[in-house]
């Protein structure tokens, strides 16, 4: 480092020469003192002028650094691959999610259809006894995209819901409709079982998407049918495989044989289920084939006859009466009793007692039959 007594141990021969090597002005003619300030002055103004640019080399990296780092915080670090695995196990979820919301996804049976899909919505529904409804349908992809489409942000969090609706008559010709409930359904079926109450009850089903905020976005809507009140039909068996076995009593209790001529629906359903037609047995059963009507007595007989049943339930140990006449009872007090129903007006006392004779309950039953034998109807084959 240079200072005044480093320098002071130069002479002047040695400062003149430093002070030209330094390019101070005017060495020459300089004594010692002059050179030593001149030298000193120089080496101020080099040390002034090194710091400068160590000052600005290092402003210089400091601001390339935070340029650097604002440039790398503009990029998120990389996200991590998702394993294969775990991207196939999402992939199948989301699936199955989709599977379990699609209502028109596999429909089971393709009779009736082309290529194996349906050639238009239907839901059709049948009654099977006084407390249980059966329902069948079939839904176009269309429809269900349809529908996708209108719930928007909602359909990612609908269910597919069955509404059973309630028909009331206010003694007009009006009829109006009351949701009975809603059933939460799933994809991958075509067919469901709904047990109601309070029979007799008019139900017609609606079938779509409930969203989260209550709205409900129907499919299709079924026919109506009435279901008859306890006891006036034999209990049949709640399987599809066993219609064919009960399809006459099916098909008359959903409505098949009113005199309107009953749902069109249900009767392309079971025509298409059965192979076989139906509606009135003059034209599906004979057809136009009943040849040579011409008025003449063909030997056609036609007989109809009624029987009633009468049963009821009371306790094992009691003494039950129908018209004075004793009942059997069955072991869990039930009974079940067989009359004629003649035509004209009955009145049948039905009275049971208890075991020990001091307590006798009393039912009336109050029947009557009467029977029209209309005139004969005669085909003409060309109609």
């Amino acid at each position: 480092m240079i200072n005044a007594a480093s320098l002071r141990n130069h002479t002047s021969k040695e400062l003149g020469q430093m002070a030209k090597s330094q390019g101070v002005a005017g060495w020459h003619n300089m004594r010692k003192d002059d050179l030593i300030k001149a030298l000193l002055r120089k080496a101020r103004a080099k040390a002034k002028s090194k710091a400068s640019k160590n000052g600005a080399a290092r402003n210089g990296s400091s601001k390339s650094a935070l340029t650097n780092g604002r440039k790398s915080g503009n990029h998120q670090p990389a996200a991590k691959k998702t394993s294969p695995r775990i991207s196939r196990k999402i992939q199948r979820v989301n699936g199955q999610r989709e599977q379990l919301k699609d209502l028109a996804g596999k429909n089971g049976h393709s009779n009736g259809k082309r290529n194996g899909k349906p050639k238009k919505d239907r839901a059709v529904l049948m009654v099977r006894d006084s407390y249980w409804l059966h329902v069948y349908w079939e839904l176009l992809r269309s429809t269900v995209e349809r529908v996708r489409a209108a719930m928007s942000e909602h359909w990612h969090s609908a269910k597919p819901t069955l509404r059973l609706l309630e028909l009331e008559n206010d003694g007009t010709t009006n009829t109006s409709e009351a949701v009975s409930r809603d059933i939460t359904i799933h994809g991958g079926v075509n067919n469901w079982y709904i047990d109601v109450q309070n029979p007799p009850q008019k139900y017609r089903v609606a079938i779509g998407y409930l969203a989260e905020n209550g709205k409900f976005f129907a499919l299709v809507r079924s026919n109506v049918v009435e279901t008859p009140c306890p006891g006036s039909s034999d209990a049949i068996d709640n399987n599809w495989t066993d219609v064919a076995d009960n399809y006459e009593k099916v098909y008359a209790m959903s409505g098949g044989y009113n005199e309107d001529g009953g749902d069109c629906e249900l009767q392309e359903l079971f025509e298409e289920r059965l192979r076989r037609p139906m509606g009135s047995p003059l034209v599906t059963k004979y057809g136009v084939g009943a040849q040579g009507l011409d008025g003449r007595d063909r030997g056609f007989e036609f007989e109809v006859d009624a029987e009633m049943i009468v049963y009821g339930t009371t306790k094992p140990d009691s003494y039950v009466t129908i018209s004075g006449e004793p009942v059997k009872l069955r072991d869990d007090g039930t009974f079940t009793v067989r009359l004629n129903m003649p035509d004209r007006r009955q009145v049948l006392p039905v009275v049971a007692s208890s075991s020990d004779g001091v307590e006798q309950r009393t039912v009336v039953l109050a029947i009557d039959r009467n029977t029209k034998v209309m005139e004969p109807r005669i085909r003409d084959p060309n109609e």
